[in-house]
């Protein structure tokens, strides 16, 4: 019998992430606490999300905002990277980017974990941005799964590709 198998990502549904931006937009236009701010949210590139407003709260506020927005859409907020409120002019901006991908570290890592507490039949192979782990058992993936879904990660993990 062969291997089972399936793929730890991180990867988003950009499209969820576009629903939440226009949704948080259209909010931040109709609320009374944010009419003649000047604040608004939106693209900043292929990644990048950038919040402008008057003054600090209100931006923190808009950004609050879009983070309901993507919880309400079943997107982890480890895949916003937000910075600090700077000044630009006479607006505050706040830079954030939607990160996507599992770095070589960060591979090493849940790597290290599966190995040193998972399974002892469960194989680990980081292939680019992406882990496959592979075993004769699959009780012994289901065992990955949920010690991966409870290990304190700094990033997102789905799993894809279950074979």
């Amino acid at each position: 019998m062969a291997d089972s198998s399936f793929d730890i990502v991180n990867k988003i549904d950009r499209q969820e992430v576009d629903n939440a931006l226009n949704q948080a937009a259209k909010e931040i236009a109709t609320r009374y606490d944010f009419k003649n701010t000047g604040s608004k949210l939106e693209w900043s590139g292929e990644f990048g999300i950038e919040i402008t407003s008057n003054a600090d709260e209100r931006a923190l506020a808009v950004l609050d905002l879009f983070k309901d927005k993507l919880i309400k859409r079943g997107i982890s907020l480890k895949t916003l990277e937000a910075g600090e409120p700077r000044q630009s002019g006479k607006d505050v901006k706040i830079s954030s980017t939607i990160t996507e991908g599992i770095s070589q570290e960060q591979a090493k890592k849940v790597s290290k974990l599966i190995r040193d507490e998972g399974p002892k039949g469960a194989k680990v192979q980081i292939q680019g941005d992406e882990l496959r782990v592979s075993s004769k058992s699959r009780d012994d993936l289901q065992a990955v799964m949920a010690l991966v879904k409870e290990a304190d990660l700094d990033f997102a993990v789905q799993f894809t590709n279950r074979r």
